[in-house]
């Protein structure tokens, strides 16, 4: 998307009036376009590989698949698709369970048309935009829980790279890496590949030691 082009928006909610408001909300905006409308999780995962939007605003209490499962599948399969939510539930745990999932907004239904707008916008652009008082929970929570294993000893790290090096710790092979991550076996190759050049390992036993050696492998899948 360049910056002369319309947002391109998946809405996803189970209530018509919702998805009526928020399509008429959004394309008064020139910079909106919304593409597409589903009333179930499975449906808005369907409809984006199909329009391929930008963003997904994304209710959490769905049929068939519910938000934060859209948000991980979407992640997984559409990782140009950036997720916003737009839910009635205003408390740590599912904020903190949308979040983990990767969604790039977290907005409370009560917020106003601006609000909604701007975390969009911010989506597109690949940044997270939440509220101050929402922020401030999430900032809270990770200053009370304990770093990662491996998270201290591997700053150049992804948590994607951690999960990965994990279960090479664990003397998993790349199928059952695949597996148990939900990517093809080529992907986790490639990624095993450039893992092995950021921990400056020589071979798969080589980073198996170096990720035992800082914690990893210990734990259960996560």
């Amino acid at each position: 998307m360049t910056t002369n082009d319309c947002i391109r928006v998946l809405i996803a909610d189970d209530h018509p009036i919702v998805r009526e408001g928020l399509r008429f909300v959004l394309e008064r905006r020139s910079d909106l376009d919304v593409v597409a409308e589903a009333d179930n999780g499975r449906e808005a995962v369907t409809l984006a590989l199909h329009f391929l939007p930008d963003v997904a605003l994304i209710d959490l209490d769905m049929p068939q698949l519910d938000g934060v499962g859209v948000v991980k599948e979407l992640g997984r399969t559409l990782p140009s698709c950036r997720c916003v939510v737009l839910t009635m539930h205003d408390d740590d745990r599912h904020l903190f369970a949308a979040m983990a999932a990767g969604a790039h907004g977290y907005i409370v239904k009560g917020a106003t048309s601006d609000d909604i707008e701007r975390s969009i916008r911010a989506a597109a652009a690949g940044q997270v935009l939440l509220g101050a008082e929402i922020a401030a929970r999430i900032t809270a929570a990770a200053a009370s829980t304990p770093p990662r294993p491996g998270r201290d000893t591997f700053p150049q790290l992804t948590e994607r790279d951690l999960d990965i090096l994990e279960r090479i710790a664990r003397g998993l092979d790349n199928t059952s890496i695949a597996h148990e991550l939900g990517f093809a076996p080529k992907t986790i190759r490639n990624l095993v590949s450039e893992l092995f050049s950021k921990v400056g390992a020589a071979d798969r036993g080589d980073a198996a030691r170096i990720a035992r050696d800082a914690g990893l492998g210990d734990t259960c899948p996560r």
